[in-house]
């Protein structure tokens, strides 16, 4: 993984862990505060600032990703393309681009802001709450993947109605429709009308 500045102050250098920290906002997405990552997360959730990225392919497919079975959130569950938190003081379009190449190895050959949005989604499985100020982006991938097992289990490259038989048979992440449906304008946009988003 490069060293940026925003995951050089995040790492460890004698290999033990360390708390990641979480932007906590407000309704409006300023920020008020940090709190520890599964701690932002626990019953009721803590509002925080977090990103959501949708590549897609030049016929217009969009890329998931199964979340890898030893996340501890949302584990084996299908997803977007990469989606993640900044870390305090990082731009979420530069926390979009880390991530992105961080899970799934690669860099988007675009990436556009595509709005923001806000909401509560609990988790039943593990309990775990997303109460989430999201900001979205979508782009292209055009070059091979690399994912890291440890986060990502498989990929997928799917048209819209590819998308929704599968999200008809499939597990997805309980925020995965609420980003999506927010960020359609954008993809849209990107896509064009014959993509069918």
């Amino acid at each position: 993984m490069p060293i940026t500045p925003a995951t050089e102050t995040h790492s460890s250098t004698n290999g033990a862990a360390q708390a990641i920290l979480l932007e906590l906002v407000d309704e409006k997405g300023v920020t008020i505060g940090t709190a520890e990552k599964l701690a932002a997360h626990q019953a009721p959730g803590q509002l925080h600032r977090a990103f959501s990225v949708f590549l897609f392919d030049e016929q217009g497919r969009l890329l998931l990703q199964q979340r890898a079975l030893g996340k501890y959130h949302s584990p084996g569950v299908w997803s977007n393309t990469c989606c993640g938190h900044p870390y305090p003081g990082e731009a979420p379009f530069a926390a979009a681009a880390r991530r992105t190449y961080e899970e799934l190895g690669v860099s988007p050959s675009l990436l556009a802001e595509a709005g923001t949005v806000r909401y509560n989604h609990p988790d039943p499985a593990s309990g775990l709450v997303e109460q989430e100020f999201n900001h979205l982006f979508v782009g292209l991938v055009q070059t091979p993947l690399a994912p890291a097992p440890e986060e990502v289990s498989e990929t997928a490259f799917v048209t819209a109605q590819e998308l929704a038989e599968r999200h008809a048979r499939d597990t997805f992440s309980a925020w995965f429709m609420t980003v999506l449906d927010a960020a359609r304008p954008a993809v849209r946009e990107l896509t064009g009308p014959a993509a069918g988003w």
